[in-house]
């Protein structure tokens, strides 16, 4: 079978090294270079090592806690079941996981987790030591790899998916294929403030949209608690908070204790939207004080993070440093069943590009890159089997109807929807801000030209995206997870909604 993988993160190089190694003509089609990406940016670890207190059904309440309710059980089963054959297999590709003195994984753990079950490489440079030995892997095979290529569309032959349109040094061209891949990861970008790389623009699930795929669950959207609030966006991981630190603000409070009984160790959701508030209330950034933890522990484990902060004038080590929440996961996607099939017959998706269910309305933390993994060689083992519906009530959503005030729309740019979206549909929403933010994306929508160069097809891709996020966050009138309605009047520690995943077929 010919097999495209289109994205070279940790889901897409796991795909194409299972499809190769079953005999498969694999060919990985990546935006920048091979390994470019989230993936190689990822400090927090692969969560999945169970320890003797600890196992796969904890680790699944903890994935469904985190979730609202919203994942779907048996996704989150099939997580837990295959992580660790996930990891011993990034072991054996070469991934160097840090190990204690007796030569056992050195577990770790970060917020919402009930045990340290989280294995990390390089501390703090987990993701690149993966992509390192995935990149390398594929380069030892004959898998071929068109890199700088701009995943224009899906071809569609006779209803499935039949191939791709790319764009390369100016050049259209298109690629047949048996079965496409999607693992393009996320949409970072259409926010002001995010921690992805550039080239997060959500191009998969666009192209997905447009090949008629149904997409579910776009409203929910992780902002990361601690970027560092100087400078470029730099992650501060969560596993600085499963070591001990604290966030504190300016008179010194442990203040997220307001929002939950576990503080720094809430899931993500409640943590961002608290030190969004009390930044806020005092007109200056919240500080995570680390320095309890001393600089000799601080620059052994997180040596990448230890070594910006002092690039950027902190002293970690002895003062707290200036934190804020940014754009950082989508949870939802293109929707897939339990071995990345999507609804359009010939085309799978896998990672943050997808929508398994496991994540439902908040994602916890270090279930990302064995998401990856574990639905990356899924994936890759249903290619020859035969295609089956995808088992997804259709709920498409529509909020023309909804009235609010006239937008006066200024001209479209990316920095003004990334704007508007941070503004609108950000951490703490409200129907009359979404309706507002609606109008203005439409309006952009219904003056903007045919594009032609990548940058163009990229704000093309945002500003669908942006328009589907918008009007999914607009459908879901109460508060769950990562989708905050401040006009639900729901307090950040009542009973969570369980209300049904908002769809879209078409935008």
């Amino acid at each position: 079978m010919n097999v495209v993988v289109v994205g070279s993160g940790i889901a897409g190089l796991t795909a194409a090294l299972h499809a190769h190694e079953s005999g498969h003509e694999v060919t990985i089609v990546t935006k920048g270079d091979l390994g470019d990406g989230c993936t190689g940016l990822a400090q927090g670890g692969v969560a999945g090592i169970y320890g003797p207190r600890d196992s796969a059904a904890q680790h699944a309440d903890d994935t469904m806690d985190a979730g609202a309710g919203l994942s779907d059980p048996e996704a989150v089963g099939v997580l837990v079941a295959e992580g660790a054959s996930r990891i011993a297999e990034l072991i054996a590709r070469g991934v160097a996981f840090d190990r204690a003195a007796d030569g056992s994984l050195q577990l770790g753990r970060e917020a919402a987790h009930r045990h340290a079950r989280i294995v990390h490489a390089g501390g703090d440079a987990t993701g690149a030591a993966i992509s390192a030995a995935l990149v390398a892997s594929v380069r030892r095979t004959r898998i071929d790899v068109i890199e700088r290529a701009f995943l224009i569309d899906l071809v569609r032959v006779g209803g499935a998916v039949r191939g791709l349109r790319t764009l390369r040094d100016g050049v259209v061209s298109d690629t047949s294929a048996d079965a496409v891949i999607l693992a393009t990861g996320g949409a970072g970008h259409l926010y002001a403030h995010t921690t992805n790389p550039a080239g997060a623009t959500g191009d998969g699930i666009a192209a997905a949209l447009r090949a008629g795929a149904t997409v579910a669950d776009l409203e929910f959207v992780q902002f990361h608690p601690t970027i560092l609030a100087s400078g470029p966006a730099f992650l501060i991981s969560e596993a600085v908070r499963g070591e001990g630190a604290t966030l504190i603000d300016e008179e010194g409070r442990r203040f997220v204790f307001d929002s939950h009984p576990d503080g720094e160790l809430a899931p993500r959701d409640v943590v961002s939207r608290a030190i969004a508030r009390r930044a806020a209330a005092q007109g200056s950034p919240v500080r995570l004080d680390a320095t309890m933890l001393g600089a000799a522990a601080l620059a052994r484990r997180f040596p990448t993070i230890d070594r910006v902060t002092r690039e950027r004038g902190f002293d970690w080590a002895r003062e707290p440093i200036p934190v804020t929440p940014a754009a950082h996961y989508l949870m939802g996607g293109v929707v897939t069943d339990l071995d990345g099939r999507t609804t359009v017959p010939g085309l799978f998706a896998v990672g943050e590009v997808a929508r398994t269910g496991v994540h439902g309305a908040n994602r916890l933390a270090s279930n990302s890159l064995l998401e990856g993994a574990v639905f990356g060689a899924r994936a890759a083992a249903a290619l020859t089997r035969p295609w089956t519906d995808v088992d997804h009530e259709s709920c498409p959503v529509d909020a023309r109807a909804h009235e609010s005030r006239d937008t006066g729309a200024p001209a479209f740019t990316r920095a003004a929807l990334q704007q508007l979206m941070w503004d609108e549909v950000g951490l703490l929403r409200t129907g009359e801000g979404l309706t507002h933010a609606l109008r203005t994306l439409r309006a952009w929508s219904s003056s903007s030209s045919a594009p032609m160069t990548a940058s163009a097809h990229e704000d093309a891709n945002l500003l669908l995206l942006a328009e589907a996020t918008a009007s999914a966050a607009l459908a879901r009138t109460v508060s769950v997870g990562a989708h905050h309605r401040v006009d639900a009047h729901i307090p950040e520690t009542g009973a969570r909604s369980h209300a049904p995943s908002s769809i879209l077929e078409t935008v």
